[in-house]
């Protein structure tokens, strides 16, 4: 079963995570996700255990849990949504809309 958990302190790396899990049964993987920028912690992460029953009692009994000065929110993790493309620039041409005409393109001002 793949767990959710968010509110998690920021100072929660993966080990801390996992080890948090474990004393409910066999952890397949912990993972605080991290900005991919700044690398610092997003105060969330992922567990899978294959254990669906310790998983599940894993779940009740850390759901509103306070660690590290933080009361968790822990459930099943849902599948991600397909969303929509981004708006904003994608990396084409920013003028289909007949705007952001630049310096070069202002009247008769031509340097070069």
């Amino acid at each position: 079963m793949n767990i959710f958990i968010s509110n998690l302190n920021f100072k929660v790396e993966d080990g801390g995570l996992r080890q948090l899990f474990e004393e409910y049964g066999e952890v397949s993987s912990a993972n605080v996700v991290t900005d991919r920028y700044t690398g610092r912690s997003r105060g969330f992460g992922f567990v899978e255990m294959p254990d669906d029953a310790a998983a599940q009692k894993a779940i009740e009994e850390l759901n509103q849990f306070e660690h590290e000065g933080k009361v968790l929110t822990v459930n099943e993790a849902r599948p991600r949504e397909s969303r929509p493309p981004r708006s904003g620039h994608s990396g084409g041409d920013r003028r289909r809309d007949g705007g952001g005409r630049g310096y070069s393109d202002r009247g008769n001002n031509k340097r070069w």
